[in-house]
C-alpha cells in the first residue's frame, strides 16, 4: 500500500502552493457569514421586543426552516448566528471540498496533467491521497478561521468554535462524497454534478424534515442531520461530529478501492459509446444534445421539489401551530391561514427560481468549457456564425430555468389548491409565472460573463449568489430597499386580490435584455479560448 502512495508529500506540498489558495474565497464567505451575524445582530435587534418580533417572523414561515434549519434560539447573538450560519455555512464548505477534490483528481485526468505526473516517481493512489488531504486541510482551516474570527467579534467561544467545527465536518463529509464520485464518473463535470447533487438533496431533505418537525430519529438518517444535532449556542453537543468523521473515513476508503480497480482516465461507470456516424445537423441540435441529460435530470428534480413544497403549503398552519405568537395573531384575526400560505408560497417560489437559474448558468459555462477544450473552433470554421452558435445555447439557458420554475409552480399550485388552504390554482401558478423574469435576470449574468469576459467565469455565478444572499439573507439584516432591490426577486410582486404591479418586473426584464445583448456583442468580438 505504501508504494501506491509514493510521492504524496511532494505532490501535497505543490498542491498546497498552487491550489490551496482556492479555499480563500470560500473561507472568506463563510467567515463573513458567521462573523457578520454576531456583529450586526445587537445593532439591528437592540431590544427584546424587536428580537421577539423577528422570531415571530421566522416562526411564521416554514420556508425559512428549509433554507436555514430550525431556529432554536433567536433571542441571543449566538443563537441567531447558529440559525443563520450552520446549515448554509456547511453547504458552502461542502461545495469548496467538492470542487477542490474534483479539480485535483478527475479534472487532472481529463486535461492530461495526471498522465504527466504519473510519468514521474509516483504511486497510483498518490493523486487521490493528495487531493483528499488538500480538501481536508482546506476545510479544517476554513472552520478554524471562521470560529476564531467569530469569537473575536464577540461570539461565545464554545458556540463559535463548535459552529466552525460543523463547517469542517461537513467539508470532510463531502470530501469523501467527491472522492467516490471522482472514481465513478468518467469526467470532471459529471463527478462535480454527482457530488453537488448529493449535497443539494441532503441539504433540502434536512431542511424539509426540520420544517415538518419530523420525529427525532429522522435526523440520524441524513448525515447533515447529524451536524444539526450539535445545536451550537443551545446544547453545544460535540459528539455528533464523530459519526461524520467516521463516514468520511469509510467514503475515502471506498474511493481508494475504486481507484485501484478502474482504468486510468476512465470511470467505474463508463459512458455509453456514441454512434459510428454523427446524426446531428446544426448548432441548435448540438446544443440540445449536449444539454438534454442535464435538462431531464433537472426536470425530475423540480417535479419532486414542486410536490414536496406543495405538500408543505397545505400544512403551513399546522407546522406553525405550536408557536404561541402566531396562534395569537390567528386568533385576533390580524392574519389568516390563506395569507400565511401565500407568504410561504411566494418565499418558496423565490428559492425555486434561484435554484432554477443554476441550470441556466451550467449551460452557459458548458459553452466556456467547449471553448477551452478547443471543440468550438472547428465548429466556427464551418459555415456557422458566432451569433447563431451563441443563440443556440443562450435560448436553452433561459428557457430551461423558466420551464423548471413553471413546472415546480404548477405542482405547488395543484396541490395547494386541492387542499383547504384558501389559495387557488390560478393565484399560485401566477406567482410562479411572475417569478420567471427574475430567474432570467439571474441566469442572464452568465450570458454576459461568458460572452464578454470568460476568463473570470466564476463571475457567472454572481446573479445566483446575489439573488440568494439578498432575497433570503438580506431581510434578516434589515437591509434598505435599495440594497434588497439589487436582487431581481425583490421586484416580484405578491399575488393578491388586485392585479399585481408589474413595473418592477419591467425594469428586471430590461436589465435581462441588456445582459443578453452585451453578451452577444462580446462573443462576436472576443478571441476564442481567451
Amino acid at each position: 500500500m505504501s508504494s501506491q502512495l509514493t510521492g504524496t508529500p511532494a505532490l501535497l506540498k505543490a498542491s498546497l502552493r498552487f491550489d490551496g489558495r482556492s479555499f480563500a474565497p470560500w473561507t472568506a464567505i463563510v467567515t463573513a457569514l458567521s462573523a457578520s451575524s454576531v456583529l450586526v445582530y445587537p445593532w439591528i435587534f437592540p431590544t427584546e421586543s424587536e428580537r421577539a418580533a423577528f422570531a415571530l417572523t421566522v416562526g411564521s414561515n416554514p420556508a425559512l426552516s428549509i433554507i436555514f434549519g430550525r431556529a432554536n434560539d433567536l433571542l441571543t447573538v449566538d443563537g441567531f448566528n447558529a440559525w443563520r450560519s450552520l446549515a448554509l455555512g456547511g453547504f458552502l464548505a461542502g461545495l469548496a471540498a467538492v470542487f477542490s477534490l474534483t479539480r485535483s483528481t478527475r479534472a487532472q485526468e481529463d486535461s492530461g496533467q495526471a498522465e504527466l505526473l504519473a510519468s514521474g516517481v509516483m504511486g497510483r493512489g498518490t493523486r487521490l491521497m493528495s487531493g483528499v488531504l488538500l480538501a481536508l486541510l482546506g476545510t479544517l482551516v476554513l472552520g478554524l478561521v471562521s470560529g476564531v474570527v467569530t469569537g473575536l467579534c464577540g461570539g461565545s467561544w464554545e458556540a463559535s468554535m463548535l459552529l466552525g467545527a460543523t463547517f469542517t465536518a461537513t467539508g470532510w463529509l463531502f470530501t469523501g462524497v467527491a472522492a467516490v464520485a471522482a472514481q465513478l464518473a468518467s469526467e470532471a463535470h459529471t463527478a462535480n454534478s454527482v457530488a453537488v447533487s448529493v449535497l443539494g438533496v441532503l441539504y433540502l431533505a434536512r431542511g424539509i424534515l426540520e420544517a415538518l418537525e419530523a420525529p427525532k430519529w429522522t435526523a440520524w438518517v441524513n448525515p447533515l442531520g447529524w451536524i444539526s444535532q450539535t445545536r451550537p449556542a443551545d446544547t453545544n453537543t460535540w459528539w455528533p461530529l464523530l459519526p461524520a468523521v467516521a463516514l468520511t473515513v469509510v467514503l475515502v476508503s471506498c474511493a481508494f478501492f475504486f481507484q485501484f480497480r478502474r482504468d486510468f482516465g476512465q470511470g467505474v461507470i463508463s459512458p455509453r459509446p456514441g454512434p459510428a456516424y454523427g446524426r446531428l445537423r446544426g448548432a441548435w441540435a448540438l446544443a440540445l444534445r449536449l444539454n438534454r441529460a442535464t435538462a431531464f435530470t433537472w426536470a425530475v428534480a423540480f417535479l419532486v421539489l414542486g410536490t414536496v413544497f406543495g405538500y408543505l403549503s397545505t400544512s403551513v398552519t399546522d407546522l406553525i401551530g405550536s408557536n404561541p405568537a402566531v396562534q395569537a395573531l390567528l386568533a385576533a384575526g390580524a392574519v389568516g391561514p390563506a395569507e400565511l400560505t401565500k407568504s410561504f408560497i411566494r418565499t418558496i417560489l423565490s428559492l425555486v427560481g434561484i435554484i432554477a437559474a443554476v441550470a441556466g448558468v451550467q449551460i452557459m459555462l458548458k459553452v466556456r468549457s467547449e471553448d477551452m477544450a478547443d471543440r468550438l473552433e472547428p465548429l466556427l470554421a464551418a459555415p456557422l456564425g458566432r451569433s447563431r452558435y451563441y443563440a443556440a445555447n443562450v435560448v436553452p439557458a433561459l428557457v430551461l430555468p423558466a420551464l423548471l420554475t413553471l413546472l415546480a409552480g404548477a405542482m405547488v399550485a395543484a396541490i395547494a389548491s386541492g387542499a383547504d388552504t384558501g389559495v387557488s390554482f390560478g393565484d399560485a401558478f401566477l406567482q410562479a409565472a411572475l417569478t420567471v423574469p427574475a430567474v432570467w435576470t439571474a441566469a442572464a449574468v452568465s450570458v454576459f460573463v461568458v460572452g464578454v469576459r470568460p476568463k473570470v467565469s466564476i463571475a457567472a455565478w454572481i446573479g445566483v449568489v446575489l439573488s440568494f444572499g439578498l432575497t433570503l439573507l438580506g431581510p434578516s439584516f434589515r437591509l434598505p430597499d435599495w440594497a434588497l432591490g439589487i436582487s431581481p426577486f425583490w421586484h416580484v410582486p405578491a399575488v393578491g386580490p388586485d392585479f399585481p404591479d408589474l413595473g418592477g418586473l419591467g425594469w428586471v426584464t430590461a436589465v435581462t435584455a441588456v445582459f443578453v445583448l452585451a453578451g452577444f456583442a462580446g462573443f462576436r468580438r472576443r478571441d476564442l479560448a481567451r
